[in-house]
């Protein structure tokens, strides 16, 4: 007969709420941070083979963090715990467990799986309701069967509601999230690489109650490109199980977009601009879009040595100006602030970082916010830096920190502090130089090389000089090469993040940095 007691051990004690016993010594114990199964049966299955042979773990216990229980009920007499598996080091399954009830009593067992639910999901949504976005030609492709296999049967453990379009040319998604009836979903989930999250936010900005759209309809990542920057700083992660998981565990998110303006063209961007090699390196590799990620190292490696420089002017609103007081203001960041909350209102001076008057709650029904410092067609602001460069290599300006997997441009970024990230590097620097500055970008200790410049900024204006051609890259979209003019928008964005922030590890002792 099954029955229902505490759980006594020394460091955890339970309570009779905790704990479920079934017959045959099997138990479900809610233990910390997560779900023991006593199940010798399950035990040994989960065990690890080596050489066909079961090696470790615990031959009679199961022990599953509550961050991969997807879902729990109860039917038919029989309970019911969907959890995710991790199979290998890159991928996590759907598994389930499931036990008759017997004499256990109905209510004891319901009680039992909303408290399993409520640690599993803390301040999560549950089962979401999701418009699913899948681009078949992603990257080096398979997005199809990369949905089908690795992200779908999770969504579905976890009791999602999915609403899946496949995407048959570029520039769809933007029409269909201009559309969307924002009631019917919590969440726009592209799979794909960068460029469909770029469509889905250009969509919600064209709609005539953008604002309302961008804060109350979420965007989520399933990487299937070859950067796979949002998966990677939201996520944790550009490997699509493990991103599947951390969107159905993932907490609504404020996160800055920046306006780009260029003739009398106004577009969202939420990750980057760049002007000279690194846009080179990513606009012209899309002949090597089967590579995958290692396009942009080739690309990088073909001209690394060609020193090209890219002339050109560039105006700025420098708001912090100097890497220590960069740290500072990252430490304050990550101690001070909740991402999860809104922070338009906070203070006035948060405002006037923003580059844009604070929000209310009766303009949230509103088109995007007004553009506070003017088109690029419009004269310079006196209080702007403006400077010359006739040998610059690199111009970065980016809203997250990881680029890709192994590329952390931005280690001091933000998603919500009203701030962009802007790098720069001369172009005529030594070969040697240049590869040491590309390692520091896989460690993310570019921000400390001499070698770069690296400023906290609420608005630019970038004019190149002195050249017709040229890669200018928004988001990796590809625009004209012509003067443009970016400004940011704290918070008008929502997206959903693995922890309330971005999950890059930041510069190198911002810990130690003096607030």
């Amino acid at each position: 007969m099954a029955e229902v007691v505490a759980a006594p051990t020394p460091t955890s004690p339970g309570t009779a709420s905790d704990v479920l016993l079934f017959p045959k010594g099997v138990s479900l114990a809610l233990l910390g941070d997560s779900l023991v199964v006593k199940d010798k049966t399950q035990a040994r299955r989960h065990r690890r083979q080596l050489c066909g042979v079961a090696v470790g773990g615990n031959a009679s216990e199961l022990s599953i963090p509550l961050y991969n229980v997807l879902w729990a009920e109860v039917a038919d007499g029989v309970l019911a715990v969907d959890y995710a598996d991790p199979v290998s080091k890159k991928h996590v399954r759907a598994a389930r467990l499931s036990y008759v009830l017997g004499e256990l009593a109905l209510d004891t067992v319901n009680a039992w799986v909303e408290i399993l639910l409520e640690r599993a999901y803390g301040t999560a949504q549950r089962q979401k309701r999701a418009k699913v976005l899948v681009n078949p030609h992603a990257g080096p492709g398979g997005a199809d069967k990369i949905w089908e296999h690795d992200v779908k049967p999770l969504f579905q453990a976890a009791r999602m509601s999915l609403d899946v379009v496949r995407t048959k040319f570029s520039g769809e998604a933007i029409g269909i999230c201009e559309g969307l009836d924002i009631n019917a979903y919590d969440v726009v989930i592209p799979c794909s690489g960068d460029g469909l999250p770029y469509e889905c936010i250009n969509g919600l900005g064209k709609r005539p109650d953008a604002r309302k759209a961008l804060r109350q309809l979420a965007i989520a990542h399933i990487p299937c490109g070859s950067g796979n920057a949002m998966s990677c700083n939201l996520n944790g992660t550009h490997r699509p199980s493990f991103a599947a998981l951390a969107i159905i565990k993932g907490v609504r998110t404020p996160m800055d977009l920046m306006s780009v303006t260029q003739g009398n063209t106004r577009m969202l961007s939420f990750l980057s601009q760049s002007v000279g090699i690194i846009a080179e390196c990513d606009l012209g590799t899309e002949n090597l879009r089967w590579l995958g990620a290692a396009r942009f190292n080739v690309g990088l490696m073909q001209r690394i040595f060609s020193k090209k420089v890219y002339p050109c002017e560039i105006s700025m609103k420098v708001e912090i100006p100097e890497k220590a007081d960069i740290k500072a203001h990252y430490k304050r960041e990550q101690l001070q602030h909740d991402y999860t909350m809104r922070r338009e209102k906070e203070v006035p001076k948060e405002a006037s970082l923003a580059g844009e008057s604070t929000s209310t709650e009766t303009d949230v029904g509103d088109g995007l916010p007004p553009l506070r410092f003017g088109t690029v067609n419009d004269k310079v602001p006196d209080d702007w830096e403006t400077a010359s460069y006739d040998k610059l290599g690199n111009f970065y300006c980016g809203n997250m920190a990881w680029m890709a997997p192994d590329a952390n441009f931005f280690t001091a970024a933000c998603p919500n502090d009203g701030l962009m990230d802007v790098v720069l590097n001369d172009g005529d620097i030594s070969a040697a130089k240049y590869l040491d500055l590309l390692t520091s970008v896989e460690s993310g200790r570019l921000f400390d090389k001499p070698q770069v410049t690296y400023r906290k900024v609420v608005a630019y204006r970038f004019t190149p000089r002195n050249q017709k051609h040229g890669y200018i890259s928004i988001d990796g979209e590809h625009v004209p090469f012509e003067p443009f003019q970016v400004e940011v928008h704290q918070g008008l964005g929502t997206v959903l993040s693995k922890s309330g922030k971005y999950e890059a590890a930041g510069p190198s002792g911002w810990e130690e940095a003096g607030i």
